[in-house]
């Protein structure tokens, strides 16, 4: 409703000329007494400086000019200074309730990508080392956002884009055989600059077992990097898995040159006069689309810089045919993903179609303590060891309950609590307790029955619990508009919220039959709701806890 009321509110303002030029929100609250109706704005008033008008003035202009659904909005008043109260429509709380009730598991969903493909791409880590807490973070969100471009309709590919190539990878087969010849004992002076982690030393045990002493003069030999290569994708798959994310495809960087997609770029890019030699490097005309300065896309060493693969990639996902693109990206893209657009708009695709997002990056606390992490030194900590600790439902929730445009402190301390302070199973309890309710209520002979009378529900939790339950489709619109996972988890806080003072103030098994069966329509409404926005979150909706 709230929704419904700004998008009126707008409409009528643009209409009669009070619209003011830049950001205007329209704000939309709960009314504090039932005499002022059940939402209310301030918006005349906030016009009243910019429009130099007295604000009721303002206030009557667009009550008279507004156009109402009856069905919804029974009365508008203008009250105080120059709020405007809507009163909504008894009989449209009811037919929301319904409409939960009927749509089920499907309610919330909508069909606004219907037809259409979406691609995410996130986690993108090359495989060096197990998945990090940082790592998680991204994972957790790419995920979550493909969920909610699946509730809107769209047919979703996760992609995981690597390179398995270049210097990383070569630093990280020698730290294996270094690793590997410290077990054979040899005395090693290992480079503070190699990779450090257990997980080198467990990849060299491997090797041993396999081949024995037999790769001992072999330096060159790639099955140092192949075989390490092999067990991390491994690992970082089953750490995905935990978390209940599987990839539809994986995407090889090295498959860019050789299928000469980066020969083509380059090439394309010189047909439209984009690209220059200067001091024996090629340089891109970013500047022609809003740099500060053009951009190496070529080494005078004949290296490409990571733009180039990074166009050559991006032109892929537009030639494969993804109607929306979505990629996520570490604090540390932020500079530069620019320059990857440039290039893709300068090969002539709607550059419109790819939304990316930038998370910056968690720091797991202990009490007061920050826990330190390191890629290459043995110190890190590990997805998987967050998740042994806190369990994959806490992981997921913890990590998109903020806005991935904030720095995370990722608090161990609440996440360990097994209890409704922490604030996952604080929204877990509200669907365990339901379930609950439905067992009791069944043991008493009562179920859930359709055709309950829902109009006996006039206590004010119960109005608004459905009230709070009815906005859960716009919820969805606008995560599907914002791609901000934390809307839902405040979302289903909230919702928690009303329902658990609802559980402790009232009874839902009564010795009124007919109340009793209202009641079970409403919690079973909120099951839905609940489990339907978990759902979207990746995260279960428990029967017992």
């Amino acid at each position: 409703m709230k929704e419904y009321l700004r998008e009126q509110l707008l409409s009528t303002l643009k209409k009669r000329h009070l619209l003011p030029e830049g950001d205007f929100e329209v704000e939309m609250v709960r009314t504090r007494s039932k005499e002022f109706g059940d939402i209310a704005t301030n918006v005349a008033m906030k016009l009243a400086s910019r429009l130099k008008r007295n604000p009721r003035e303002i206030a009557q202009e667009i009550v008279d000019h507004l156009e109402l659904d009856s069905r919804r909005i029974s009365k508008v008043e203008i009250a105080g200074p120059g709020f405007i109260n809507f009163f909504y429509n008894p009989d449209w709380i009811y037919t929301q309730l319904q409409e939960i009730l009927e749509k089920g598991d499907s309610y919330g969903k909508n069909d606004i990508g219907r037809g259409k493909k979406a691609q995410v791409e996130f986690v993108s880590a090359n495989p060096t080392g197990p998945l990090t807490i940082g790592h998680g973070r991204q994972a957790v969100l790419g995920d979550t956002v493909a969920n909610i471009l699946e509730a809107c309709g769209y047919s979703v590919q996760r992609e995981y884009y690597f390179n398995n190539a270049g210097r990383q990878m070569r630093i990280l087969g020698e730290s294996v055989r270094l690793r590997y010849l410290e077990l054979l004992g040899e005395k090693i002076d290992f480079p503070e600059d190699y990779y450090q982690g257990e997980y080198i030393k467990e990849i060299a045990r491997h090797l041993l077992e396999k081949y024995g002493d037999s790769l001992r003069d072999r330096a060159d030999d790639p099955v140092f990097k192949d075989t390490a290569e092999q067990l991390i994708f491994e690992d970082i798959k089953k750490t995905l898995k935990r978390l209940g994310i599987v990839f539809d495809s994986f995407y090889n960087e090295k498959s860019l040159y050789d299928e000469g997609k980066i020969d083509e770029v380059i090439r394309l890019l010189r047909e439209k006069g984009l690209v220059y030699e200067k001091d024996g490097a090629l340089w891109f005309k970013t500047t022609e689309f809003g740099a500060d300065q053009d951009r190496v896309i070529v080494k005078s060493t004949g290296e490409p810089t990571y733009r180039l693969p990074d166009i050559a990639y991006h032109k892929t996902k537009f030639d494969r045919g993804f109607d929306l693109i979505v990629d996520i990206f570490g604090a540390d893209h932020i500079a530069t993903y620019p320059d990857v657009l440039a290039g893709v708009k300068a090969l002539g695709y709607d550059v419109s179609r790819v939304r990316v997002l930038i998370h910056q990056f968690v720091t797991l606390m202990e009490g007061e303590e920050k826990v330190k992490m390191s890629t290459r030194k043995a110190t890190f900590v590990t997805l998987d060891e967050l998740l042994d600790r806190v369990g994959e439902d806490v992981t997921r929730f913890f990590f998109v309950m903020r806005s991935m445009n904030s720095h995370l402190n990722f608090d161990l301390t609440l996440a360990t609590k097994e209890s409704e302070e922490n604030p996952v199973y604080y929204i877990q309890y509200a669907h365990a307790r339901i379930c609950n309710i439905e067992k009791f209520a069944a043991r008493q002979g009562l179920r859930f029955d359709p055709s309950a009378d829902l109009r006996l529900l006039k206590e004010e939790e119960e109005l608004d619990l459905i009230r709070k339950m009815a906005e859960f489709p716009q919820v969805v619109i606008r995560l599907h508009e914002t791609l901000e996972p934390q809307n839902l988890a405040q979302y289903l806080t909230d919702l928690a919220t009303i329902f658990h003072k609802f559980y402790y103030d009232y009874r839902v098994v009564t010795e009124d039959r007919e109340l009793s069966l209202a009641r079970l329509a409403l919690v079973r409404a909120a099951r839905y709701v609940f489990a339907n926005g978990l759902k979207i979150l990746g995260i279960t909706a428990p029967e017992v806890m």
